[in-house]
């Protein structure tokens, strides 16, 4: 459902050595979009003798050579329990609307699950797939890839010496580009919801999903109670429901600041980050490349982390007891914060006068004017769009219009 560094980047650890196990009986459900990284990594798996792919399950036929023929094909997750006992592990990397009850189908299994992100589209259901889980005493990890990045044991190391002074704050930047095309690939693009069904397809519960909840897992909010409060400010260039262009501020319990400032309507993509603002200096962590840069008055430094597999890890939660990477309930903050996305008010279309469309047909992408010089000010002052009183944006609350 992200996009994400490939098989080999997120493997810095592999922990394939010592293990006597027998292969774990692995089903798949979504062959396509994001479903394709799982066919590589489980294929890696399998040379690697960790695991069996023993079936998968998709609405369309798998591309050819894209599934071993070992693997049995069914066209949903109903049939494929019905013929394929003894499961292991179901992973599930499917439309977000669909989390919900294929989890709970796998829930009801003996199979531990792995459900890509974000968990479901509503934090009702979320309450509900936690208790089937705990009802049913099986593992679930979420597949929020960068928390499997060595680089947060270092970051949480770096804040405790004080080598960047107190932490006064974090904030998210991400800057993407999608285009025309990338909202006609499927019915639920950019909705939020069909026929009734959740769906909270926003720019940041989906494709930058993954620096919100880097920057909470950093401030140390994991679980729902790690939260204070979520504000939201949402609009939208393309002709969407949610939203492409927007700033969500936390606050933690502990009362520290987080500002992810995001938009799919840059110039141009640029890696997304997170920044560490201490009273000394600072550390911008860019998730998809493991990389750290800390900044401090004896200057600076820079480093590449590897990463942990969170298929491997979950695996060896299985084999091992290891502890999750990504566990379903320290999906909570993050949680929190689709929630508060999904009751907000439709997000607000920005006036023409400031989008410049780039490239023609369905290549073309909507470009916010000026959009990188406000997520930058929106980080750096805590602030959203609207407080910022950027031309685009709706009045901050308590002025005129």
């Amino acid at each position: 459902m992200a996009t994400s560094p490939s098989a080999a980047s997120q493997s810095g650890h592999h922990g394939h050595a010592g293990h006597s196990a027998p292969a774990a009986r692995v089903a798949l459900v979504g062959v396509h979009g994001f479903g394709t990284h799982h066919l590589r990594n489980l294929e890696r798996l399998q040379a690697a003798g960790v695991v069996e792919l023993v079936a998968v399950a998709d609405p369309q036929p798998p591309a050819p050579g894209s599934v071993p023929y070992t693997a049995a094909v069914f066209p949903g997750l109903t049939e494929l329990l019905a013929a394929t006992p003894d499961l292991d592990v179901i992973i599930v990397a499917t439309p977000i609307q669909t989390h919900a009850p294929l989890g709970l189908a796998a829930l009801a299994t003996t199979a531990d699950l792995y459900l890509e992100k974000p968990p479901v589209a509503s934090l009702a259901d979320f309450n509900t797939l936690y208790e089937a889980a705990k009802a049913s005493g099986r593992s679930v990890q979420i597949g929020f890839q960068s928390l499997g990045s060595h680089a947060l044991a270092a970051i949480e190391e770096l804040v405790a010496s004080g080598a960047i002074g107190t932490l006064q704050g974090i904030s998210a930047t991400g800057r993407w580009v999608r285009d025309r095309a990338y909202y006609k690939r499927s019915r639920w693009a950019g909705k939020r919801s069909i026929d009734g069904v959740d769906v909270v397809d926003g720019v940041a519960t989906n494709p930058l999903a993954h620096a919100v909840a880097t920057a909470l897992r950093i401030a140390g909010a994991r679980t729902i109670e790690d939260v204070a409060s979520v504000e939201t400010d949402l609009y939208r260039a393309n002709d969407i429901e949610s939203d492409d262009t927007s700033v969500i501020r936390i606050r933690t319990a502990k009362g520290l600041p987080v500002t992810c400032a995001l938009t799919i309507c840059a110039t141009e993509s640029a890696e997304p980050h997170v920044t560490l603002q201490g009273s000394r200096g600072k550390a911008v962590f860019h998730y998809t490349e493991d990389r750290l840069t800390v900044t401090t008055p004896a200057g600076q430094t820079e480093q590449v982390f590897g990463r942990d597999d969170l298929t491997e890890n979950l695996l060896a939660h299985r084999r091992e007891g290891r502890e999750l990477i990504s566990p379903l309930l320290d999906s909570g903050a993050f949680m929190l914060v689709l929630e508060a996305i999904r009751t907000a008010p439709l997000p607000a279309l920005i006036d023409g006068a400031y989008i410049h469309w780039a490239g023609d047909g369905d290549a073309a992408h909507a470009v916010v004017v000026g959009i990188e010089e406000a997520l930058e000010r929106a980080t750096h002052e805590h602030a959203t769009f609207s407080e910022l009183g950027l031309p685009w944006a709706l009045p901050a609350r308590g002025t005129a219009s």
